[in-house]
């Protein structure tokens, strides 16, 4: 048989449709993508699917939630770095933890999966100090030899490894991702790790990765020391110490990096914030995690130097965090991962849209997540929240309740479960507000330019402005609208709600929820009427 031109063209756009309960499928094989050299691999092709979403008149059931993604990463690090086997439970089965692990792996760190009825769990055996790298036990003399690691676009991979692999003593590193890894900037934390004496950087002219690790010099790592005595009337004590000034007004991920990579140094590190903190909930969430892990840190107003609570944390405006010289991580033994709260938003907003009842699991009252208080904004627009400790419900019954209501919120704390809130916003009577998310322009996707198009799209009116944008609700929400993701999970899940006005809605690259959620769309179909 001859194969024309022509039609090898028709099998190209070949379409495949597969439906079920009202959600449709269609996969379209586009042209060859290579893949970057440092993934290891490259397809011939690939497959873009859309996925259309049915009209859905009601949310209503319950959910249990995967495992939270900036937690089952921190977890999994600080269990490589503990003395002791931990046994981490409820991990989330995604591609940002794949990253993970596979980088882990690679290092050498042995780890043992284990895949459950309902859950994830994973065996790390800790390596009491710094990762251990693949070339120390080889036995070739090539001084070049680099190990590479490739995190794809994981940012809670890539950020925390790169401050880790900082302090390895004799090994040299190559940290890489997809081609928006390399658009997200990871300088402030590369200028935080040389102040520590790390010898680390990226790349000047972008402040992107790749991230490029040598181990530190003695000159770096005795320039970044400090050298105090203490003279009393008995004794006198001489403590070497290193500091670190940082901005945490691009990430807190940079901050929480910093913080997991400094018991490693054995010596007292103090971080001070310059400026201002974004997202404090996550850094009090990793805090947390290392003091479950036996790493106290003392947090003070850099302003005033008075001790606080993890508990003022957000009330601090310049705060700074100390590291005790004899810190050391040290295995709990077994470690349960939370539901992930950025998920829950999903579902949460679905009832309060459509007037069903849904009950979230994994997460509730006692949550150590910051994203859990976005129950708290739907319940300002007029749904009605229920708490327990570790679980949510949201109603809103639309006999006895108005519309739910526009409202004005600093999302400075809640950045991802903000998107959710610009859907939301579709529904609601009068402009609602989405103040304090810069962050969005950096993440997966430059999000608010993603949510500023595809709002537009549903019929909204959208103003952007550099940390804010301000969304006023179409009349009639747009049938068969197709959303762009970006390659961005949070895109997809966000958007697929725009199906509760009653109309398809059709979703690009749907499968690039693996990131954090490779079930979401099951999940939603079975809580939908």
């Amino acid at each position: 048989m001859t194969i024309t031109l022509a039609s090898l063209s028709v099998l190209l756009l070949a379409s495949i449709i597969i439906s079920t309960q009202g959600f449709t499928t269609t996969t379209t094989t586009t042209p060859p993508v290579v893949h970057h050299p440092l993934s290891m691999s490259a397809e011939a092709e690939t497959e873009v699917e859309k996925k259309t979403i049915g009209p859905i008149k009601s949310l209503d059931g319950t959910v249990t939630l995967p495992g939270s993604k900036s937690l089952s990463n921190r977890c999994l690090l600080l269990a490589a770095l503990s003395e002791g086997n931990t046994k981490v439970e409820n991990l989330l089965d995604s591609d940002d933890i794949r990253y993970m692990i596979q980088a882990l792996q690679t290092l050498g760190v042995p780890l043992e999966e284990k895949k459950e009825t309902d859950s994830r769990t994973v065996l790390v055996t800790g390596q009491a100090g710094p990762l251990p790298s693949p070339k120390q036990n080889d036995n070739d003399d090539d001084d070049d030899d680099v190990v590479e690691l490739f995190l794809g676009n994981a940012g809670t991979a890539m950020r925390p490894l790169a401050a880790a692999l900082s302090f390895s003593p004799s090994a040299s590193f190559v940290l890489d991702g997809v081609p928006r890894m390399r658009e997200r900037p990871i300088a402030d934390l590369m200028d935080g790790l040389q102040q520590l004496g790390a010898n680390v950087e990226c790349v000047k002219e972008t402040g992107c990765p790749p991230v490029t690790i040598q181990p530190p010099s003695s000159s770096s790592s005795s320039d970044s020391s400090k050298t105090t005595t203490t003279t009393t009337t008995t004794t006198t004590t001489t403590t070497t110490s290193r500091t670190a000034l940082i901005s945490g007004k691009m990430s807190s991920q940079f901050l929480s990096s910093l913080l997991m990579a400094a018991p490693l140094l054995e010596e007292e590190v103090t971080i001070t914030i310059k400026d201002e903190l974004i997202s404090a909930p996550y850094v009090a969430l990793t805090i947390g995690l290392m003091q479950q892990f036996g790493v106290t840190v003392e947090i003070a107003d850099a302003e005033t130097n008075e001790v606080k609570p993890l508990s003022e944390l957000e009330s601090i405006a310049r705060p700074s965090f100390t590291i005790a010289k004899d810190a050391a991580y040290v295995s709990p033994g077994t470690i349960l991962v939370e539901g992930d709260a950025s998920s829950a938003s999903y579902f949460l907003a679905g009832a309060a849209i459509t007037g069903g009842t849904v009950t979230v699991r994994g997460c509730g009252s006692q949550s150590v997540q910051g994203d859990v208080a976005f129950a708290h904004v739907l319940e300002q627009m007029g749904a009605t929240v229920t708490w327990d400790d570790t679980s949510i419900t949201v109603t809103r019954d639309p006999d006895t309740t108005s519309s739910l209501r526009g409202v004005d919120v600093d999302c400075g704390k809640i950045p991802d479960a903000a998107m959710t809130l610009a859907v939301v916003a579709l529904f609601a009577e009068g402009p609602t507000t989405i103040r304090n998310v810069y962050s969005w322009r950096l993440k997966e996707t430059e999000r608010m330019k993603a949510i500023v198009a595809e709002c537009t799209k549903l019929g909204a009116t959208v103003e952007e402005f550099r940390d804010y944008c301000i969304i006023t609700p179409p009349s009639v929400v747009n049938n068969r609208v197709e959303i762009e993701t970006y390659d961005d999970h949070r895109m997809a899940m966000t958007f697929s709600l725009a199906a509760c006005a009653g109309v398809d809605v059709i979703i690009r690259d749907p499968k690039c929820t693996a990131k954090t959620f490779p079930t979401y769309f099951d999940e939603l179909a079975s809580l939908t009427t």
